[in-house]
């Protein structure tokens, strides 16, 4: 009865039945992921879609935020929910290491614009789909992700099928079997991370749960209980799982107001020991006086960030030696920091291997300790309780739209910038949300 609970769940929550802390929070969502994703639009691999899109001449249905070209309704879904995560700037559910907008919110913008619906609509039915892949999520984590998948992909395509169903209107049954279909589609590996594949699984995970809803929709059929059966999702991919997590306290508890957004482009996991090298580059302004900066992190960041000799940018986003190294140098960690001549500069090369990671099995996921020795042997010591984004010291609103104008500096002219964060802010007030894609395309070839 679990996988039927989340649905009816889903099903009998009304956009009325939605606190407005939760739908602000929503809107803020949704604005950090456009932004990332309309600033990765021109990245090689989306370039590489599109080539592919051309190739199999695919039908202009809709919109690819940032581009001028439009793709059918399942290729752009892939492409906005892959170009969210590309920059890895996107938003983290810290408890479950999870970014939970990416293969959610395409799948609401692809078929609002497609079928000419409203700001509310696309709110509830987003709201509801990272409800359901998050609380899935807490069900199967830890397990889960040490096992070695990519929670945002295989928990995703939940969220993906559930907002989906809610805008093309299942019933019971067919959200039943759009869950089944999305679940025997979950898939990514960590062993992908520091690749192109990483961000591909979110847009396929989008992908995917969108075919499932609208595969349901035409009567195709599936499992009923894809969450709890024997040789079901949880089963299958979590040797210890909870269940219980995916409808408690439905409609009370909001997993969605954990949604933190980052400040800087990598893996939140990183983000306290940013905090902490940045502010000791403030106490020790010349590099050649240091010595090492030990960094003692929680566990998860060796886990996924051990990469000591990094190649690409790419890589660099999953290396503390390269973020600790940029944080200390250049005050900070935005996507600048991991372009590939970053990673490959040679004063980049020289100093990371002064950062010396510790781990402290005590330390919670958004604490470091960062303390550096001068070749002098002075000691210089920082800590950060709360990394800058976590949700308990979070990016105000001035900063979350500080970031998307620097994202999307480029690609969108000032005017249309400032149009899409006033209506995302406003989204419950939008009749049409083709009154908001416009401002995401550009009027000129822009790369």
């Amino acid at each position: 009865m679990i996988t039927r609970n989340l649905v009816n769940n889903c099903l009998n929550t009304k956009y009325e039945d939605i606190p407005q802390e939760v739908i602000l929070h929503a809107k803020k969502s949704i604005l950090n992921w456009m932004g990332v994703a309309i600033g990765a639009a021109y990245h090689p691999s989306v370039e590489m879609l599109i080539s592919l899109k051309n190739d199999l001449q695919s039908s202009e249905q809709v919109s690819i935020l940032g581009r001028r070209e439009k793709a059918d309704l399942l290729l752009s879904t892939l492409i906005n929910g892959m170009s969210s995560h590309i920059f890895d700037y996107d938003d983290t559910h810290l408890d479950t290491i999870h970014h939970p907008s990416g293969p959610v919110a395409p799948v609401c913008f692809a078929l609002a614009e497609k079928f000419n619906l409203s700001g509310k609509q696309v709110l509830r039915a987003f709201i509801l789909g990272v409800e359901a892949e998050l609380r899935i999520s807490n069900a199967v984590c830890p397990s889960h992700y040490d096992l070695g998948w990519h929670i945002t992909s295989t928990a995703g395509v939940f969220g993906a099928a559930v907002a989906a169903g809610i805008l093309l209107e299942l019933d019971e049954e067919q959200m039943l079997n759009a869950l089944g279909l999305a679940g025997t589609q979950a898939f990514g590996l960590r062993e992908m991370f520091g690749t192109m594949t990483k961000p591909f699984h979110p847009g396929k995970a989008a992908e995917n749960g969108l075919l499932a809803a609208l595969l349901a929709q035409k009567g195709f059929t599936s499992s009923k209980q894809v969450l709890e059966a024997k040789r079901g999702f949880a089963n299958v991919t979590a040797p210890e799982h909870d269940l219980e997590q995916v409808n408690i306290n439905w409609g009370t508890q909001w997993e969605t107001l954990k949604n933190a957004f980052k400040p800087y482009a990598c893996g939140i996991v990183l983000h306290p020991a940013i905090d902490a090298c940045i502010a000791l580059g403030k106490q020790v302004s010349d590099p050649s006086q240091v010595k090492e900066i030990e960094i003692t992190v929680n566990p998860y960041v060796l886990e996924l960030t051990a990469k000591p000799e990094p190649k690409t940018g790419l890589e660099g986003k999953f290396s503390i030696f390269h973020t600790g190294a940029m944080a200390f140098l250049e005050g900070d960690a935005s996507e600048e920091q991991y372009q590939d001549a970053k990673v490959l500069d040679p004063k980049t090369l020289a100093f990371r291997t002064k950062i010396k990671p510790v781990v402290n099995e005590s330390f919670e996921e958004d604490e470091a300790v960062a303390k550096l020795t001068t070749v002098d042997g002075k000691v210089y010591e920082y800590k950060v309780e709360h990394a800058t984004g976590s949700i308990e010291n979070p990016m105000t609103d001035e900063a979350l739209c500080n970031k998307f104008r620097k994202v999307v500096k480029g690609i969108l002219g000032s005017d249309s910038t400032e149009a899409i964060i006033a209506k995302l802010y406003d989204l419950d007030s939008v009749a049409n949300i083709n009154e908001v894609i416009p401002y995401c395309t550009p009027q000129t070839a822009t790369v």
